[in-house]
């Protein structure tokens, strides 16, 4: 009988080198959970990083993974994924690594559907390189760049993802492991790009940038949990939905034992509902937390296996470069 797979099987024993109390260890661990739940040998997995705090990921899991270049990881992992699309390919990318210099190699990802696991940490800051605003970093933030306030608008991850047309679409938090860890499984087989965005603490420059969401105190009333089939009721007392009416959201308010029958259940294969809640941020509405979407169409690896085929397989130069389409230079 074969062996089954637990997370301690995914660590590699080398030295985690990440400051005490990193929001990176918690989604190390959902990973490492969520390889050992698919069961699969680890020749089957290989991690794909950037640069930065989180793209120190692949030495820490054991399976085959490549440290590459800054922002590059999305086209380094479509090159792994198409020369051997039996694997599980995950890349692991930062709110700057993966929306700055990396941001047309990710848009170009999705806009593919080549089959890569995207996990972005969002710290909003540039963590590795001691503290610069980045892409996601909130408007009027004090930071090493911006020491009188950001006077740029952020990103929102999620939200772009399913503006470019992903097929899954997802946020988590880096201390929600039992919620945060299904997400990652499901995005794991989900055929397809998907996209998980995790709202991740950096403990030296945004160590209080998340309390509100995760504070017991407060976190019912500043997030909500979105889920396929289900109304989006949230607050300590469970009193307050968001509806859309038309293409609007709205915050309505309800006695907890009586809902009313007619607030709005989430559908995540609509694709105009995920691109509304995804948008949703502080401080109008509490923050989404769970899958966008879900929706899956052909994915590039697909399509290029069944075009490409033994039989039509090219005839390497002499098919690709016809004799009459070729040019001499004298």
């Amino acid at each position: 009988m074969e062996k089954k797979l637990i997370a301690k099987d995914f660590s590699s024993g080398l030295p985690v080198k990440w400051c005490p109390g990193c929001g990176n260890f918690g989604i190390l661990t959902m990973v490492q959970r969520v390889l050992a739940e698919l069961n699969l040998p680890h020749e089957k997995y290989a991690i794909i990083s950037g640069i930065g705090c989180s793209s120190r990921f692949p030495y820490y899991v054991n399976t085959y993974g490549f440290h590459s270049i800054h922002g590059r990881a999305p086209a380094i992992a479509t090159g792994v994924k198409l020369s051997n699309p039996d694997l599980f390919v995950w890349v692991i990318t930062g709110d700057g690594d993966g929306l700055s210099i990396g941001g047309n190699h990710m848009i170009h990802a999705i806009r593919k559907n080549i089959g890569l696991k995207i996990i972005l940490f969002n710290n909003r800051i540039y963590a590795l390189t001691k503290g610069q605003a980045s892409p996601t970093t909130l408007h009027g933030s004090k930071t090493k760049t911006t020491p009188l306030g950001n006077l740029d608008y952020p990103f929102n991850p999620a939200n772009f993802a399913t503006s470019v047309g992903c097929g899954f679409v997802a946020r988590g938090m880096d201390n929600d492991l039992n919620f945060t860890s299904q997400i990652l499984k499901e995005s794991a087989l989900h055929k397809g790009t998907s996209f998980v965005e995790i709202m991740q603490k950096c403990i030296v420059f945004t160590e209080k940038e998340f309390d509100t969401y995760k504070s017991p105190q407060t976190k019912e009333d500043y997030t909500v949990k979105i889920e396929h089939g289900k109304p989006m009721i949230f607050g300590k007392e469970k009193n307050k939905a968001i509806v859309i009416k038309g293409s609007k959201p709205q915050i309505l308010e309800f006695d907890p034992k009586s809902p009313p029958k007619d607030l709005t259940i989430y559908d995540y294969t609509n694709t105009d509902m995920a691109y509304i809640v995804s948008g949703l941020s502080q401080p109008d509405f509490p923050m989404p937390i769970g899958i966008f979407i879900k929706k899956e169409k052909p994915s590039m690896e697909e399509l290029y296996y069944s075009r490409n085929s033994a039989k039509q397989k090219p005839n390497w130069l002499e098919d690709i470069f016809p004799p009459n389409e070729t040019y001499e230079i004298k």
